[in-house]
């Protein structure tokens, strides 16, 4: 069951990884900005740095939730910690991403499951 957990965090992460590609490296393209984001073209300047910074943290959280995931057989403690704090914050941004707009209620639901079904998999795997 730990490489269950293992497969859920990385997928987690390349997602988290391809979130930051969007919102770091391809914001400015219009199929980006309008089409994932709703974001208005006369807005695009405002929010850019806004979302480079979020594409930022997004990695952050997905490199953490890598190296948990690469650490739980190994030294499991500082894996599962690792995985609490990725997984639990991208389910967290997941939360507020919906509560913040219902626009987003599919994103919100794309960003949220792998986190969530991770740490269901490893509170499974404890018990």
């Amino acid at each position: 069951m730990l490489t269950v957990v293992q497969i859920l965090a990385v997928l987690a992460a390349l997602l988290h990884g391809y979130i930051f590609v969007l919102e770091s490296l391809r914001f400015a393209e219009p199929k980006v900005y309008a089409g994932t984001f709703h974001v208005e073209r006369e807005d695009l300047a405002a929010v850019q740095p806004w979302a480079f910074n979020q594409g930022w943290y997004n990695l952050f959280l997905a490199i953490g939730t890598l190296i948990g995931a690469l650490l739980l057989p190994t030294l499991p403690q500082a894996g599962w910690a690792l995985l609490l704090i990725g997984c639990g914050s991208m389910i967290a941004a997941a939360g507020v991403l919906v509560a913040t707009d219902r626009r987003f209620v599919k994103a919100a639901l794309i960003q949220g499951t792998l986190p969530v079904l991770t740490l269901i998999a490893g509170f499974i795997t404890q018990v």
